[in-house]
């Protein structure tokens, strides 16, 4: 019989279920898979926060996406045309018939793509002005506190205060962090700002300079220091910062954001401060030479004082003159003193003469005519201002009573108003809280009806039964139960136990083909799959 024929009598699938079953079987084959390939179609994330894009070879390409909380979470982000390894469970999407990967984790595929990556973020941190030398800062020549970033159980930090002690005792500050693995990229940066967020004069003092270092490694160990969030940290640290990060041939992005690089922890230390025998020896010099150089300028003033005073001319000498002078205005006294008395004596006569009882009497009566005028003025002026305001303060207590009445009713009217408006609100509210009620209420009973359709008890009540093994798993075909098999039915009312017949054959795998027949040959050695039976039209299938 043609094959056609052959399949007149095999159960129907509907699309639903030919995809559900497609889906079933690839996500058990392939739980979690690691894929090697290159990032292609990248956009960036979606509106909705996912990312979709595929992944390729030379000649295959399978699509991958990324939801939107796992792609918050993720080390490294995703970049067109990066070669990757993805980690994660492949799947179909029905919609479209086809099958993609769901991306759990993601890395650089070796230390190229690093490379890669690392060029390129340095590109584009560059771009944005990130290593310019105008921005960097100088380090200050003695400081106070230094702020170190690194692990406390380390050897770096043991370097860094012994190199310290030895050269000039600082006081010294540790920030404690990963240096290494999930999350250190955070811890570094989170640490530099806050350092800088530290005020002039609190409780912790203000680092004047701050040290951010590490060990050697490889490259994926010394990762955290390219991320782009230590990056721009360590640009825009206020704080003079010094990179020593890995030894002197390890190059981090941090390297060129940072004021100054020290190719190893231990430099780092002699670049903060300086050496302290050294200072003492330079202040002790530079103390003999000043004292050398004051001896010097006191004897070179010794020197010009003695030549001054030789060349000044002696007391006798200059009291000469001024001695001539007094002399001169001592003879010259008695004379200027007897015309002085005889011309203040002439004008005191003159003034006696003119001095009379009667002129000072007129000036007496013109003095009181004056006084009684003023005083007749000064009474009329008080009695006109007393008059004016007795007149004002009348007037405003006629409008300070009508304004308070005014207001007093302007305020009743308020009231009225706010308490009509407080009713209308109340009964909105109570609206609005009875519309809410139905409404919580109508969806309350649509999900219990939609749960009460979809569960599987409604398809008991039609009379079907659901068959479960000894450890209560659903049995879907029959060729999954062995003879004398001890089953479970469940039906709407209640369960039964049953045993499977124990004559019935257990089922039998299917041989291995011969490598050498052909491909028509093997396709008929092949066992056919156990037929399903044919469902009644007017009922559906539990499974």
């Amino acid at each position: 019989m043609p094959p056609a024929e052959n399949l007149i009598n095999a159960p129907e699938f509907t699309v639903t279920e030919l995809s559900s079953a497609l889906k079933r079987t690839v996500e058990d084959n392939f739980g979690h898979v690691r894929v090697r390939g290159e990032i292609s179609g990248f956009r960036g994330p979606h509106s909705s926060g996912h990312c979709y894009f595929a992944l390729k070879d030379e000649s295959a390409k399978i699509e991958a996406v990324i939801w939107k909380g796992v792609h918050g979470r993720m080390r490294f982000k995703p970049q067109e045309g990066l070669e990757v390894i993805a980690t994660g469970k492949l799947t179909t999407y029905p919609g479209s018939s086809k099958y993609q990967i769901v991306i759990e984790a993601i890395e650089p595929a070796g230390i190229g793509a690093l490379m890669a990556l690392m060029e390129e973020r340095k590109r584009k941190l560059g771009a944005e002005g990130l290593f310019d030398e105008a921005r960097k800062q100088l380090l200050p020549w003695l400081p106070e506190v230094i702020g170190v970033v690194t692990s406390p159980t380390g050897a770096v930090i043991r370097d860094i205060l012994h190199r310290l002690e030895d050269r000039f005792p600082r006081r010294v500050l540790v920030w404690p962090v990963k240096v290494q693995g999930e999350g250190s990229a955070e811890q570094v940066a989170a640490a530099i700002r806050g350092f800088n967020a530290l005020s002039e004069g609190g409780k912790i003092p203000r680092p004047d300079v701050l040290i951010v270092a590490r060990g050697g490694g490889s490259l994926e160990d010394l990762w955290s220091f390219n991320e782009e969030i230590v990056v721009r940290a360590a640009a825009e640290s206020m704080i003079p910062l010094i990179s020593a990060v890995g030894h002197e041939t390890d190059i981090t992005l941090i390297d060129f954001a940072a004021d100054k690089r020290a190719p190893t922890p231990t430099a780092a230390a002699e670049m903060a401060v300086p050496v302290r025998s050294e200072l003492l020896v330079e202040v002790a010099t530079l103390a003999r030479r000043v004292m050398v150089c004051w001896q010097r300028g006191q004897e070179a003033r010794r020197n010009e004082l003695r030549a001054a005073a030789r060349a000044l001319p002696g007391p006798s000498e200059l009291l000469a003159i001024p001695r001539q002078r007094l002399d001169g205005t001592a003879g010259a006294l008695p004379r200027a003193l007897k015309a002085n008395t005889h011309a203040h004596f002439r004008r005191y006569a003159a003034t006696s003469a003119r001095l009379t009882v009667r002129v000072l009497r007129g000036q007496v009566a013109q003095a009181r005519q004056r006084l009684t005028a003023s005083g007749e003025r000064i009474t009329h002026s008080t009695r006109s201002l007393l008059r004016n305001r007795r007149d004002r303060y009348s007037g405003l207590a006629i409008r300070l009573k009508a304004s308070k009445l005014a207001n007093a009713q302007a305020q009743r009217q308020n009231i009225a108003r706010h308490r009509e408006r407080t009713v209308r609100l109340a009964e909105r509210a109570q609206r609005g809280l009875a519309t809410m009620l139905q409404r919580l209420e109508a969806r309350v009973a649509h999900s219990g009806q939609l749960l009460g359709a979809l569960s599987y008890r409604g398809v008991l009540a039609r009379g079907f039964a659901l068959v479960r093994d000894q450890q209560g798993h659903a049995v879907h075909a029959a060729a999954a139960i062995g003879p004398a098999a001890h089953l479970t039915l469940e039906f709407t009312d209640g369960r039964i136990g049953a045993t499977a017949d124990t004559d019935r054959p257990a089922a039998t795998r299917p041989a291995k083909p011969v490598a050498s027949e052909p491909q028509k040959a093997r396709e008929v050695e092949k066992p056919a799959a156990p037929k399903r039976v044919a469902k009644p039209v007017d009922q559906g299938s539990l499974f």
